[in-house]
């Protein structure tokens, strides 16, 4: 093989390397939703940073903002992203309308009952979800909704915080 063959593909493995770091990232956001949510929304890396402009009502996300190092994409409506921006301050939170949020790819092992537990023996019950839809409501909506995590169906998390949302599983572990 030529000098120069080798060189261009070398060059372009390469150009094609550190434009994929990116790529990766947005991908991995991407598959927090559907498609034709996802592929429309703006990209923001974990630390707020915008990898691809999209639409202004959805941001999709490669991990988890508020868990450090967390590689579990989400895609949230303006509600959410209010939301998780007080709970990563630890700052007080009412909505007064639903907020959506898309976790197609699951979850980290996280405490159901306080969002800033970072230990599984605390005596908390933790929970691993797969694909789900979590959707913050005012308060009083929250009546009567299971807080069991095991119940087979939708439940709330975080219930007795600013914090609290349905956690809507859409697929068997």
């Amino acid at each position: 093989m030529s000098k120069l063959l080798v060189s261009l593909l070398l060059g372009g493995y390469l150009i094609s390397f550190n434009v994929s770091a990116t790529d990766k990232k947005i991908q991995q956001a991407e598959s927090a939703a559907h498609s034709d949510l996802s592929s429309k929304a703006t990209i923001l890396d974990t630390d707020g940073k915008v990898l691809r402009e999209g639409s202004p009502h959805w941001h999709c996300v490669p991990g988890v903002p508020v868990i450090p190092g967390d590689m579990h994409p989400m895609c949230n409506d303006a509600v959410w992203s209010e939301l998780l921006k007080a709970a990563a301050l630890g700052q007080p939170f009412e909505t007064d309308r639903i907020g959506i949020s898309y976790m197609m790819q699951g979850d980290a092992y996280v405490s159901n009952s306080n969002p800033a537990a970072t230990d599984p023996d605390n005596g908390d019950v933790w929970v691993k979800e797969g694909p789900h839809l979590m959707i913050v409501v005012p308060k009083e909506l929250l009546k009567g909704i299971s807080d069991d995590p095991f119940n087979g169906g939708p439940y709330v998390m975080w219930k007795d915080t600013p914090y609290a949302h349905i956690m809507v599983p859409i697929k068997n572990k």
